[in-house]
C-alpha cells in the first residue's frame, strides 16, 4: 500500500549569494531543471535548435531557491507527515523559514524530513540549490576536469555529444507523505542460491520506525501469484530478520537466453486488530551472475617475467557463459529532471527489439530513476552501472571521498534489488592518460569497499577498460590504423565495450536544429559545429564528410549526403558486431557507443537520433545480433573491379539451445541480377556455438554502379538467417556501351 501523497506546488529564483534574499519568483515544474523553469518564464525558444543552447551559459553559477507553501494536512492521531525528495542536484540546503533542517552534497542521496512537530500548515519551506561545482574557475578553461571533484556527471561539463549545459535542481519527486507513528522503513531483500540453483535461502530485513513490538506478515509470490513463502512475526524493538527457502525457484534470465522470471515480496505492518497500517512491495528475480576468465585468458602473459593475467570479463548467467550484445547508453537527456517513464520504456523497447542484452551505463552521465531499472528486470536487459566518475583524475582528499561514499552507498541501496544490474563499475577511462588514476587511487579502493560490504555476490570492476577489452575505435577509417573492419579482425580482445561508427541524423531532424541558411553544405564554425558534426574530437568528427566522399564520390545535396553517410555507419556497425561475435569465447562482449543521446545531434555515433529516432544503422545492428545468423567476414568495405574477392562464411549461435544443420549460399547481387559464388552445408551447431566455414574466391566483374551486395541465404530456413552486405565499388574507367555491363565470373 502507498501511504498517502500530498503534491506541492513549487516557485523558484535566482539569486547572486547564499545570503540574498530571492524576490523574482518563477514557476517551477517539479521534478525539472532550473534551466527550464527560467527559460520557460523568459519565453526563450528551444535550445536544440542553432545556438540557443548558448543562452544556457552562466546560469549554472547562480544560486536558485525553490519555495513551496505547506498546505494543511489532517493527521489521525499519532501519524506524522514526512517531507519527501528523491535527489536534489547537487548541492543543497532545505530550509523552513530560516532554519536549515538539511545541509547536502550530493543528487543521488535521497531527502526525508519529519515535519510533523515543527512545521505548520502556511509556513514556507525552501531548497536553496547552490551553483554547480567546479574546481577551477571558468576564466581558465571550461572542460571536464571542472568536475574532477564532485559527484556530478562530468558529461555535463561538456564532451563531444554532449553541449557545456550544467542542469540543477530537484531532478526528481518532491512531495509529502502521511505514515502511521509506527512504519515500515524500506525492507532489504538478499539470497543465495545453492550450487545446484535448485533452491534459494531467502532472507528479509525490517527496520520499523519506532522501538516498540509490531506484528509483521510477509509473503512471497511467484509471477503466477502462488504464495511460495507465508511467515509472520513480532519485532522485539525497531529492527526483525525473517528467512525462508524457496525450492526449484524459476531463474532470471536475459531474455535472449530464457524468462526474466520476477517474484513478488509483500511486507506488511499489522496492528492489534491485525489491520494492514503499512507495507513495502517490491520485485526480486533469483539469478547468479558471476565474471569468470575468458576462454585463454590464463595463457597471458605466455612468457617469463609472469605478471598479471587479463582481466575476467565473460558473463556466466546461472552457470551459463552468455555473451554480452548491446549498447552503451547516456543519459537520455541534457536535463535529467525532464526524464520520464515513457522516455525510458520508448528506447528500452528498441533495446530489447534490436536483439541486445546488456547496456553499460556510461560513468560520465546520472544514475538513472529507478523506473529505468524497473523496466530493465521486466524485459530482461542486463546493465553494467557505473559510478559517476569518467575521464577525470578523482582526487584521494577527504571531502571528495565523503561525498563519494555517501552517494555510492545511496546508488547501491536503490539498485541493489534489480536483477537486471549484473556489474558495479568504478567509472569510465579512470587508469588511462587522461585520467591518470590506478586501482590504487582510494576512490577505486572505497567503491570496491562499498560494493563488497552491500553486495559481495555481484561482480565489481575497478574501471573500464581494464587490461584486456579494447574502447575504440570510434570512425569507419582511421589515418593511423586503417579500416575499422581490418582493425578488429587483427585484434585480439577479451571484450570490445566501446566502438564506434558516426552517421548522420536525417534530413528532417537536421531542419529542425540547423538554420535553413546553414543546412548545405555542412561547414565548421555554424551549428552544425555546435551540434558536434566538426571539431567534436577531431577535425571533421563526426560528420567525416572526406571518409563519405572517398567511399561514395561528392554529394550534391543534404539528402544524398545523409542517405551515404547513414549507410557508412550500418554497415559499419554490422560488421564490428559480427566480428566481434566470431571471436567467442576468447571475447565475450560486444557494446557499441553509443546507443543514444542526450539532444539531437548532426552526427554522431549514437544508434538512435534526439529524443528516440531510429537511425538505419539500428536495424543493421539487430540484424547482427540476432541470435543465429549466416555472417560474413569481409577483410574491408571497399572493393575494386578485378580484385579478389574472398569473404569467409560463418555461422554464429548465440542461442540457449542447439541449431540444425542446413545449407548457406552466397550470392554476388548488382542492380537486379544474382550470381552464385558458393554452397556450404554446415553441421549441426551446439548451444551459444559458432562454426567457421569456407572462403568465397571470385574476381570481381565490372558492376554498373557505387555498390553491390553479397547475399547470405540459409536453404530451408525461411530467412531468419539469412544476411545482405552493401559494400562499395569502383570499376575502371571505360568508355561503356550498353552490352559492356557483364556478370560473367
Amino acid at each position: 500500500m502507498q501511504q498517502p501523497r500530498t503534491q506541492l506546488t513549487w516557485q523558484v529564483a535566482a539569486h547572486a549569494t547564499q545570503d540574498d534574499r530571492p524576490t523574482d519568483w518563477i514557476d517551477a515544474v517539479v521534478p525539472g531543471a532550473v534551466q527550464l523553469d527560467w527559460a520557460r518564464a523568459q519565453g526563450w525558444p528551444t535550445h536544440v535548435f542553432g545556438e540557443n543552447w548558448r543562452q544556457y551559459d552562466g546560469l549554472e553559477d547562480r544560486f536558485w531557491t525553490y519555495r513551496t507553501v505547506l498546505p494543511q494536512v489532517a493527521l489521525q492521531d499519532g501519524q506524522r507527515l514526512i517531507f519527501i525528495c528523491g535527489g536534489v542536484d547537487y548541492r543543497c540546503q532545505v530550509l523552513l523559514g530560516d532554519r536549515v533542517l538539511v545541509d547536502q552534497e550530493g543528487m543521488f542521496t535521497p531527502i526525508e524530513i519529519d515535519l510533523t512537530d515543527h512545521a505548520p500548515a502556511g509556513a514556507t519551506l525552501y531548497v536553496r540549490v547552490f551553483p554547480a561545482p567546479k574546481s577551477y574557475p571558468d576564466a581558465e578553461r571550461k572542460n571536464r576536469d571542472q568536475a574532477n571533484r564532485s559527484c556530478k556527471p562530468a558529461v555535463s561539463y561538456g564532451w563531444d555529444f554532449h553541449p557545456r549545459i550544467i542542469p540543477l535542481g530537484i531532478w526528481k519527486e518532491a512531495y509529502l507523505e502521511t505514515r502511521p507513528r509506527q512504519h515500515l522503513r524500506e525492507p532489504s531483500l538478499s539470497y543465495t542460491l545453492n550450487d545446484a540453483l535448485d533452491s534459494v535461502a531467502v532472507r528479509l530485513s525490517v527496520e520499523l520506525a519506532a522501538q516498540v513490538a509490531a506484528r509483521v506478515r510477509w509473503r512471497v509470490t511467484d509471477a503466477a501469484g502462488i504464495v511460495v513463502v507465508s511467515h509472520e512475526a513480532t519485532s522485539q524493538g525497531d529492527w526483525l530478520s525473517l528467512n525462508a527457502t524457496i525450492e526449484s525457484p524459476k531463474l532470471w534470465w536475459p531474455h535472449d537466453q530464457g524468462e526474466p522470471v520476477l517474484y513478488t515480496s509483500v511486507v506488511e505492518l499489522l496492528d492489534d486488530a491485525g489491520k494492514v497500517v503499512d507495507a513495502r512491495s517490491s520485485r526480486i528475480g533469483f539469478r547468479r551472475v558471476r565474471l569468470v576468465m575468458n576462454a585463454g585468458a590464463w595463457d597471458e602473459p605466455s612468457g617469463f617475467p609472469k605478471g598479471r593475467s587479463t582481466a575476467p570479463i565473460q558473463l556466466e548467467i546461472n552457470g551459463r557463459p552468455v555473451f554480452g550484445k548491446g549498447s552503451n547508453m547516456v543519459g537520455p537527456d541534457i536535463f535529467h529532471g525532464a526524464v520520464t517513464d515513457d522516455t525510458y520504456r520508448e528506447q528500452l523497447t528498441l533495446v530489447k527489439q534490436s536483439n541486445m542484452n546488456l547496456l553499460r551505463m556510461w560513468g560520465g552521465a546520472a544514475v538513472q530513476k529507478r523506473a529505468f531499472f524497473d523496466l530493465c528486470d521486466e524485459m530482461g536487459i542486463m546493465v553494467w552501472q557505473e559510478f559517476p566518475l569518467a575521464c577525470n583524475n578523482y582526487p584521494d582528499d577527504a571531502a571528495y571521498l565523503r561525498v563519494l561514499d555517501q552517494e555510492s552507498r545511496s546508488i547501491l541501496r536503490a539498485l541493489y534489488g534489480h536483477p537486471s544490474v549484473v556489474i558495479w563499475c568504478g567509472g569510465n577511462e579512470l587508469f588511462n592518460a587522461w585520467s591518470g588514476m590506478t586501482d590504487q587511487s582510494l576512490a577505486l579502493r572505497l567503491l570496491n569497499r562499498n560494493c563488497y560490504d552491500y553486495d559481495p555476490q555481484r561482480p565489481f570492476l575497478p574501471t573500464s577498460p581494464v587490461f584486456g577489452m579494447g574502447h575504440g575505435h570510434y570512425t569507419f577509417r582511421d589515418a593511423r590504423d586503417g579500416e575499422a573492419w581490418s582493425l578488429f579482425q587483427n585484434a585480439n580482445h577479451t571484450a570490445y565495450t566501446e566502438f564506434g561508427m558516426p552517421g548522420p541524423a536525417d534530413v528532417e531532424t537536421l531542419k529542425t536544429i540547423i538554420p535553413a541558411d546553414e543546412l548545405f553544405p555542412p561547414r565548421a564554425g555554424t551549428s552544425w559545429e555546435s551540434h558536434h558534426a566538426f571539431k567534436a574530437w577531431e577535425a571533421d568528427a563526426w560528420l567525416n564528410m572526406g571518409l563519405i566522399e572517398m567511399y561514395f564520390g561528392e554529394s550534391d545535396s543534404l539528402a544524398d549526403l545523409v542517405a551515404k553517410g547513414q549507410l557508412l555507419q550500418a554497415e559499419g556497425y554490422k560488421g564490428l558486431f559480427e566480428e566481434a561475435r566470431r571471436q567467442k569465447p576468447a571475447a565475450s562482449m560486444a557494446l557499441n557507443w553509443c546507443f543514444n543521446e542526450p539532444w539531437p545531434t548532426a552526427a554522431n555515433n549514437s544508434l538512435l537520433s534526439w529524443p528516440c529516432k531510429p537511425k538505419p544503422a539500428l536495424a543493421a545492428v539487430a540484424e547482427a545480433l540476432r541470435p543465429v545468423l549466416a555472417s560474413a567476414r569481409i577483410s574491408k568495405y571497399l572493393w575494386r573491379e578485378g580484385e579478389w574477392f574472398d569473404p569467409e562464411l560463418w555461422m554464429l549461435s548465440d542461442a540457449p539451445q542447439s541449431v540444425p544443420a542446413g545449407r548457406v549460399e552466397a550470392f554476388l547481387a548488382s542492380e537486379g541480377t544474382e550470381t552464385l559464388l558458393l554452397g556450404w552445408d554446415y553441421a549441426e551447431l551446439p548451444a551459444n556455438t559458432n562454426l567457421r566455414g569456407p572462403r568465397v574466391g571470385v574476381r570481381l566483374p565490372y558492376l554498373n554502379g557505387a555498390t553491390f551486395d553479397l547475399l547470405l541465404r540459409v536453404r530451408d530456413g525461411g530467412g531468419a538467417y539469412d544476411s545482405r552486405y552493401r559494400l562499395a565499388y569502383r570499376s575502371t574507367p571505360r568508355v561503356a556501351s550498353s552490352a559492356t555491363r557483364t556478370m560473367n565470373l
